[in-house]
């Protein structure tokens, strides 16, 4: 029961003031703190649900039969032979080519996303600085190529460039470069994956166009102003002042940009015909494609995709970490 106390007023007067309520036991606390802690995952476990369906057990599957001997006749419905252990990963890792595919990856992933970052930032400070209408065409140039399918960018980006029929070619031919006359792209390794990283840049810059962009405009105008005001470049505006301001960002459009474009697969077998003129350009993801489909050799090719899985996992495990200690500096 609550009591009344009285208190002198400036009148001289006695007025009573209600005293405080009582805090509520603290078994009610605790419970209310429980409920709170399971009010997210009420809402996440949708979303958990049928993410367990379509990923986790499917990365079940792929790390038990890397250890089993899987052929065509298990494929049909028999049972796997044996249990290979790690024999399926000695024989991998003992096959030079397996070492000659990685490294080719690393290295038309690190040129695929180096050249999307310079395309992307470059073309995002040039929508800064034009006017409403060509920063609207490049715009909607940059969104279709980015919503175009990448089999269909791929069939393009082949078509322009073949030795018969292709108008890149012929433009070349009429501008004095004879020796592009009936050229085919796709013999060479080297221009082969020029190739690629060509169409992977296309279909990829809008993102980190279009992210940059929305970084840009997110700084002070009055910052740009004085360094302009002071004499700076534009490459030194962008150097000193918009880089540094836009680091979370440019690590993020990275690390995805490199998750992506590392284990790409559409643009390399579309347009190299499965790996190129004998396996000249394979990438990890056609490899295993290759020797879990065209060889039936299921357990090297799931050998290889749970070696991809590890990767990509400690790629995205540094996403994360960047992800939490920018929001903690925010």
């Amino acid at each position: 029961m609550s009591q009344n106390v009285t208190m002198p007023a400036a009148t001289g007067q006695q007025q009573p003031v209600a005293a405080p309520a009582p805090a509520p036991p603290r078994n009610s606390r605790v419970r209310a703190r429980r409920h709170d802690g399971w009010t997210p995952w009420l809402y996440l476990a949708p979303a958990l649900v049928v993410l367990g369906g379509l990923l986790i057990y499917p990365i079940y599957q792929l790390g038990l039969i890397s250890f089993l001997e899987y052929t065509q006749a298990q494929v049909s419905g028999g049972e796997p032979t044996s249990f290979q252990g790690l024999d399926n990963y000695a024989t991998l890792f003992g096959d030079s080519q397996f070492w000659q595919v990685l490294l080719a990856t690393v290295l038309f992933a690190a040129a695929c996303v180096l050249s999307t970052l310079v395309v992307g930032c470059a073309l995002a400070v040039l929508l800064t600085r034009v006017r409403a209408v060509p920063r609207l065409a490049l715009m909607l140039a940059a969104l279709g190529a980015w919503a175009t399918p990448a089999i269909t960018g791929s069939t393009v980006w082949v078509f322009l460039f073949d030795p018969d029929f292709g108008p890149v070619n012929r433009v070349l031919t009429f501008f004095g470069l004879s020796g592009f006359a009936d050229y085919s792209w796709t013999y060479d390794r080297y221009s082969t994956f020029a190739l690629v990283l060509f169409e992977v840049v296309w279909c990829s810059f809008p993102f980190v166009m279009v992210t940059l962009y929305a970084g840009i405009k997110a700084i002070p105008s009055e910052v740009l102003e004085a360094a302009s005001l002071d004499g700076a470049s534009t490459w030194r505006i962008w150097r000193s002042v918009m880089a540094p301001m836009l680091r979370p960002i440019l690590v993020v459009v990275t690390i995805q940009s490199v998750i992506w474009d590392f284990k790409v697969f559409t643009q390399i077998y579309v347009m190299t015909g499965g790996g190129g003129i004998a396996g000249q350009n394979l990438v990890l993801n056609v490899y295993a494609y290759q020797k879990a489909f065209a060889s039936s050799q299921y357990s090297l090719g799931s050998a290889i995709g749970v070696v991809m899985l590890l990767i990509l996992l400690v790629v995205t495990l540094g996403y994360l970490r960047l992800l939490r200690r920018q929001g903690h500096e925010l």
